[in-house]
């Protein structure tokens, strides 16, 4: 049974299950559920909320992304670039942590959610497609380092002040290296050994639950052994229930149109991040993704969590790439987490409570190290200085400015490479190449030796499209080659490979037919598109220019342009680049005979 648009009612990857997939979804949502507790609290704090809301945020959410949603890896939660933008929107209208800016978060959250699900209904989920595979790499890569460099301060032991940025943290680091903690560093070295050699041994082994137990145990003999003296490794601490209380979001007219306000920014940082986080895991694993479907999975997750006591979430790096490594299959995956966090902090919770950060860290320094991929970064580099220069860029941005402004940053200049590139579309004047047994129509500038023009006509080559940006370029060329030869009053256009043509583009062929047309000549048109023909008659260029001046092959095109020519130049003309110049042999018997015909 299908729906009307075509997709399936029950999604594919249901069909997928098995006890293989099952086994390998368990292990990484388990291995999500304890990645995500820390980094919750954290979260929840980072937003000025309570820290519980963090845990909140990684359940209902999770679970209904995951099933509404596209991609099957991303797994959706609290973010920090959520839970900043969040704190900096919503502290200017109520004292963090209050019931009233509670209420503001879970209003605003639902409000989030309307507006994605608006843009994936409304099928706008097509402005994605913007963000270019230079501009993913450079986000990659730059989201690894950001993963990398606030993973380190864990895997060192060391105390950074809340809200430091990557550079200040890195700074922070080198000034304070003599502060290590040596408990943390065993810690997270037995985490990465054993993650390490788990992986070597089978890729089926739950490697980095094996890693994460391994750091535990480490921790453990560390404290009872006193190693390293009075220094232990940090541990996650107590961590608030995560059953999240529904209730309803307060809506109250007074705050209405702040709230819309900062619930379209929020939306914007939500969704530019969702589909940077699932193009960049589809790029991992080869899956397709619905831009659309992935908008209406997020605006979904926003609209029930704000009602569960969530805030804005969206798809998350620190559990979407782990949850990859770790095997995930289905998007069970990310449903049996947020099940799992629930069981783990009702029944679990003291026990959790002593995970080390330093092993958590040393998990997200392996993913950090697979996402930053050299190899590609090495052929962008050989390919095209301008890709590498997105690349570059969209890095930097990443680290400097932020997730959802680098991926902005990188797709506006890929933008302006894009339009700088077609705004320049070359017009190649092409003859017939006399070295091609075929004769076919070659631009001339790619000749092996030079090759004379016909004296009346030129060919032109028309490539790309021709719109506003375009205009000035193609009418300078075409001024160009009018003035650097009166005689060649003539000119046809073979415009089989010019595709788009917008009012600018149709004016500036009007001025072209009135200028060649005043010097004698005319402009004439080989094979233009269907929708470029349907373009000039609303225009009016199609009657300017009488059907006449239109030719469906170059054959019909020569004989009826040559038919036109001035015969007295003609009669004296010793080029003769084409069979239709004449056919009295007597005529051309000091020529070549490759000069005299062309297969057209």
């Amino acid at each position: 049974m299908r729906q009307a648009n075509g997709d399936q009612i029950i999604p594919g990857w249901i069909r997928r299950i098995n006890r293989e997939t099952l086994r390998a979804d368990a292990v990484a949502g388990l291995l999500g559920a304890v990645l995500v507790l820390p980094q919750g609290v954290a979260f929840g704090s980072l937003a000025g909320l309570p820290p519980e809301y963090g845990i909140y945020t990684a359940v209902v959410p999770c679970i209904v992304a995951a099933l509404f949603g596209s991609s099957w890896h991303v797994m959706s939660g609290p973010t920090n670039a959520n839970s900043l933008a969040l704190f900096a929107m919503l502290s200017p209208l109520a004292a963090p942590a209050s019931p009233t800016y509670v209420a503001l978060a879970l209003a605003v959250t639902v409000i989030v959610g309307l507006v994605q699900l608006s843009i994936g209904m409304l099928r706008l989920g097509s402005l994605a497609n913007f963000i270019s595979p230079s501009v993913l790499l450079g986000f990659t890569c730059g989201a690894a380092s950001l993963i990398a460099l606030f993973a380190l301060k864990d895997f060192l032991g060391v105390a950074v002040p809340t809200g430091t940025s990557a550079g200040g943290l890195l700074i922070f680091l080198l000034h304070n290296f003599s502060a290590i903690n040596y408990a943390a560093v065993a810690v997270a070295l037995a985490t990465l050994i054993v993650t390490l050699v788990a992986r070597r041994i089978s890729r089926k082994l739950p490697f980095m639950l094996l890693g994460l137990l391994a750091g535990y145990a480490t921790a453990e003999l560390v404290r009872i052994g006193g190693w390293f003296g009075r220094q232990n490794a940090a541990v996650v601490g107590a961590i608030p229930a995560a059953l999240p209380p529904f209730g309803m979001p307060d809506f109250s007219a007074g705050t209405a149109n702040d709230l819309l306000g900062i619930s379209a920014a929020l939306s914007i940082v939500a969704l530019s991040q969702s589909i940077s986080v699932a193009k960049m895991v589809a790029s991992r694993t080869g899956q397709a993704i619905d831009t659309n479907k992935e908008f209406i999975g997020q605006g979904l997750s926003n609209i029930f969590g704000g009602f569960f006591s969530s805030y804005v979430s969206c798809g998350s790096l620190n559990r979407s790439l782990p949850n990859v490594e770790a095997g995930a299959r289905t998007p069970l995956a990310s449903v049996l987490s947020a099940v799992f966090l629930l069981v783990l902090v009702s029944v679990s919770a003291p026990l959790l409570s002593q995970i080390p950060l330093a092993s958590i860290a040393a998990m997200l320094l392996l993913v950090a190290w697979s996402l930053f991929d050299c190899a590609k970064l090495q052929h962008v580099a050989r390919i095209s200085r301008v890709e590498l220069l997105i690349v570059c860029v969209t890095f930097a941005a990443t680290l400097g400015a932020g997730l959802q402004q680098a991926v902005l940053l990188g797709t506006l200049l890929s933008l302006a490479v894009y339009l700088y590139r077609t705004s320049r579309p070359p017009l190649h004047c092409v003859v017939p190449d006399a070295e091609d047994p075929a004769r076919c129509m070659t631009p001339v500038s790619d000749l092996h030796r030079i090759q004379p023009e016909c004296p009346q006509l030129k060919l032109v080559r028309m490539q790309g499209s021709l719109y506003f940006g375009a205009v000035q370029s193609v009418a300078d060329q075409l001024q160009r080659q009018r003035t650097g030869n009166s005689r060649q009053r003539h000119v046809l256009i073979l415009a089989s490979s010019m595709n788009f043509c917008d009012i600018a583009g149709t004016q500036m062929w009007k001025e072209e037919l009135e200028a060649r047309r005043a010097d004698g000549g005319d402009l004439y048109f080989h094979r233009p598109g269907p929708q470029v023909l349907q373009d000039w008659k609303k225009a009016g260029l199609l009657g300017e220019l009488g059907q006449a001046n239109f030719f469906k092959t170059k054959r019909e095109a020569l004989a009826g342009i040559i038919a036109r020519l001035d015969p007295t130049v003609c009669h004296d003309c010793r080029v003769r680049l084409f069979e239709e110049c004449g056919s009295d042999k007597a005529e051309h018997r000091n020529l070549p005979a490759s000069a005299i015909r062309i297969s057209l």
